[in-house]
């Protein structure tokens, strides 16, 4: 199973409308679209779990720069926690 990284989503933008858009390229797992704890309003990207890797490489080529509801889409392999680069620095030790 391939994790993607969906970004730059129209606020309108739902779990369904997403997982439509992916299934056309193969079978999706999960779908989840991030929202701000605080206020419940989406934060503008989410995440598609393909069960098949090479659906997914092909539904990320396929997808990365289209438009949906107005907005170019940002798709791409998601990354753990691990690989990405340091945060805002909240939460590190000051000197």
């Amino acid at each position: 199973m391939k994790s993607i990284f969906v970004g730059n989503l129209n606020h309108s933008v739902t779990e369904a409308v997403l997982r439509s858009l992916f299934e056309v390229h193969g079978a999706v797992e999960r779908v989840s679209i991030m929202a701000d704890p605080d206020t419940g309003q989406p934060r503008g990207f989410g995440f598609v779990d393909m069960t098949n890797d090479e659906d997914a490489l092909k539904a990320i080529a396929a997808l990365n720069g289209t438009d949906l509801e107005g907005r170019t889409l940002n798709v791409s392999e998601a990354r753990s926690k691990t690989d990405r680069p340091g945060g805002s620095g909240f939460g590190r030790k000051r000197w």
